[in-house]
């Protein structure tokens, strides 16, 4: 920052694909300023053609997530005074997903894997059928409800180690979903979940790190729900073995 402390020196990442680099830019600094306010205030008055995503701006939605100082976080709700180090800033792209342009990446191999996860909702009652009732104290509906709360805002994906090494790794959003669904009394058929995740690039592969729930928006708890899949993974293999 200048001696007045009234600039930003803000490097963001520009290019697409794999090629690219930092280019720096002096924003003004404001109070209560968050990051995605440097973005917008970046592509408004310095440079139109910078390219990001964002809609809510209230913590919501999750598609301003990115990379600053190389921690993925929603840049809606991390404020500058946070995170800033010496005046300067780094803003950059999600981690472990291919990079469109500039900060905006392709969600496609996330919510591919997602789909892979068994993450769609398959009723086990047709519209026909009396909506039955679940009670919200059994143990497993609050299980399922721990991580309803996710929003694939992919926060965690960027944060996996595991994934960065194992692009086959369906990834910490994705097997937290199937954990949801594994124990909701309205899913059709838990067994196909297991045989989901259990293969190449299923939960499996986790090494229990926990960055994912680290550094979930949301206070969700990933790994809790990996480790969830493997136990039952394993008593289901088991199972099959008698």
């Amino acid at each position: 920052m200048t001696a007045q402390n009234d600039t930003l020196e803000v490097s963001v990442w520009r290019g697409s694909g794999v090629a690219g680099q930092f280019e720096i830019f002096e924003v003004p600094a404001k109070d209560n300023q968050t990051i995605l306010d440097v973005v917008s205030w970046i592509q408004h008055y310095a440079d139109a053609t910078l390219t990001y995503r964002f809609a809510c701006r209230v913590g919501m939605c999750g598609s301003c997530a990115m990379m600053v100082n190389g921690r993925p976080r929603w840049t809606c709700r991390t404020h500058v005074k946070k995170v800033l180090n010496g005046g300067k800033v780094e803003i950059g792209p999600l981690r472990n997903l291919p990079v469109i342009k500039d900060l905006a990446v392709d969600m496609d191999p996330f919510f591919d894997k997602w789909v892979a996860a068994g993450g769609a909702h398959t009723p086990s009652a047709s519209r026909a059928d009396p909506i039955p009732a679940i009670d919200p104290g059994d143990h497993n509906r609050q299980v399922a409800s721990a991580g309803i709360e996710c929003i694939n805002c992919s926060v965690c994906y960027a944060a996996c180690d595991t994934v960065a090494g194992n692009p086959d790794y369906l990834g910490p959003a994705a097997l937290q979903r199937a954990w949801t669904l594994y124990n909701d009394a309205k899913h059709e058929d838990r067994t196909d979940i297991l045989a989901s995740v259990s293969g190449t690039g299923g939960c499996h592969n986790c090494h229990s790190m926990g960055s994912c729930t680290v550094f979930c928006p949301n206070d969700l708890d990933p790994m809790s729900a990996i480790a969830g899949l493997k136990r039952e993974t394993a008593r289901n293999f088991l199972r099959r073995r008698k």
